[in-house]
């Protein structure tokens, strides 16, 4: 099992503050991505560089070749989540720095990255 930073959302098209869970079922990338079923991972929001919920990789990913962009998708299932991206924790108590992120729609972590994003997420949530 792996465990990622799924990119939401761009700096110039910020998501809503009020946490969609319902938006949390998929993810797409323009790339194959090496995202599998059965890795968790963080979602964080771009524009406002917090990470606001926790995920689980529920289906392997999938090329949809009709589409011209973000052709890879892959199911994802919501375990945890902010109400407020607002209220949620910065990326970098992950340890992770939002110039790093560049234009990737994922990034690996490492389990203790990946840890500390889940206990930050679920103090907030409280």
């Amino acid at each position: 099992m792996q465990h990622w930073l799924l990119v939401r959302g761009t700096a110039g098209r910020l998501l809503p503050d009020e946490v969609d869970v319902s938006s949390l079922r998929a993810h797409s990338s323009t790339r194959r991505p090496s995202v599998q079923r059965g890795d968790l991972a963080l979602c964080y929001a771009s524009g406002w560089q917090n990470v606001f919920a926790v995920v689980e990789v529920v289906g392997d990913p999938e090329n949809e070749p009709g589409r011209d962009r973000w052709r890879w998708r892959f199911a994802l299932r919501p375990s945890l989540a902010v109400a407020r991206i607002s209220e949620a924790p910065p990326v970098e108590g992950v340890g992770v720095f939002p110039r790093s992120l560049g234009r990737h729609s994922y990034i690996r972590l490492t389990p203790e990255q990946f840890e500390a994003g889940r206990a930050a997420i679920a103090e907030a949530a409280r």
